[in-house]
C-alpha cells in the first residue's frame, strides 16, 4: 500500500536515481545501513524517508536533497482538496505516480540513459541519438497514417 503522495514522489525518484546509477537495492541499503527491503518500503512510498535518511541517499546517490522534490506533480503540490463531503485528503485518482504511464519512470527508459552515457565518443552517441529520434518520427507517422484508413 503506498503513502502520502509526497512520499510516493520521493520513493520514485530515490528508485529512479538508484537505476540511473546501476545500484542495486542490497547496493543502496549497505550504504546506508538497512536492509533491501525497508529501501523497496521507501521506494514505494509505504514509509516516509526522515531528513537525516534522505540527507544520507542524497549523498550515496550524488544529488542534492532538492533533486528528490523536483518534477513534483501538480495534484501534489496543491494539497488537500477542499469542498463538500471531503474533509481533506490528497487526490489519488489518475496520479502521476502510476509508473506504466509514465515514460521516465520506467526502468527500461533509465536502462537506456546509462547505456546511452556509457557510449564515450560523442559523434557515436549523437548518431545513435539522431538515430532513435528518427525512428520514433518514423513509427508515428506510419501509425497517425494507418488510423486514418478506413476498411
Amino acid at each position: 500500500m503506498a503513502g502520502h503522495p509526497v512520499d510516493v514522489h520521493v520513493g520514485t525518484r530515490v528508485r529512479q536515481r538508484r537505476t540511473l546509477l546501476g545500484m542495486s537495492q542490497e547496493k543502496l541499503g549497505e550504504a546506508v545501513g538497512l536492509t533491501f527491503q525497508q529501501i523497496q518500503k521507501y521506494e514505494r512510498g509505504a514509509n516516509r524517508i526522515g531528513s537525516s535518511r534522505l540527507y544520507e541517499f542524497s549523498k550515496v546517490l550524488d544529488v542534492p536533497v532538492s533533486y528528490f522534490f523536483e518534477e513534483m506533480p501538480v495534484n501534489v503540490l496543491v494539497g488537500p482538496r477542499r469542498g463538500r463531503g471531503r474533509k481533506g485528503g490528497f487526490a489519488e485518482e489518475g496520479t502521476p505516480f502510476e509508473d506504466e504511464k509514465d515514460p521516465l519512470a520506467k526502468r527500461e527508459t533509465l536502462e537506456l540513459v546509462r547505456a546511452y552515457y556509457k557510449i564515450d565518443e560523442a559523434k557515436v552517441r549523437k548518431r545513435i541519438f539522431e538515430m532513435v529520434k528518427a525512428v520514433g518520427s518514423a513509427s508515428r507517422a506510419h501509425k497517425l497514417a494507418g488510423s486514418g484508413k478506413r476498411k
